[in-house]
């Protein structure tokens, strides 16, 4: 029999410490590429490229650290095995109807409690 899973905890924090490590040594890879093309840009006589090499390189720490820490690790699908038994499940409930003369009555009632 497979277990059921019966939580949406997230990862372990090793885990999540990990990805997140990884996540922030991928983007500021990109942002030393991107200093040094802005040199080699720079040098080159490239004089439209560089600043927004530039510019990337001075945002991109602020848009990996908020990626990071939004990322959520846990997930909301549960993938129950079995299915459950359809036969002990609830159905919709009987309401009572109600007549023109339990409306009457009501306005009788609150007519007598308000005096």
């Amino acid at each position: 029999m497979d277990a059921i899973r019966i939580t949406t905890a997230g990862s372990s924090p090793q885990d999540d410490l990990a990805r997140r490590q990884k996540k922030y040594v991928i983007a500021m890879t990109i942002r030393t590429l991107c200093f040094v093309g802005a040199a080699i840009s720079g040098a080159a006589g490239l004089h439209w490229l560089w600043p927004i090499l530039i510019a990337g390189a001075i945002i991109l720490p602020y848009v990996a650290v908020v990626m990071a820490n939004a990322e959520d690790s846990r997930t909301t699908s549960l993938p129950l095995t079995g299915g459950g038994d359809p036969q002990r499940q609830l159905g919709p409930g009987d309401q009572p109807e109600h007549t023109d003369q339990d409306a009457e009555d009501r306005e009788h009632e609150d007519r007598g409690h308000g005096a």
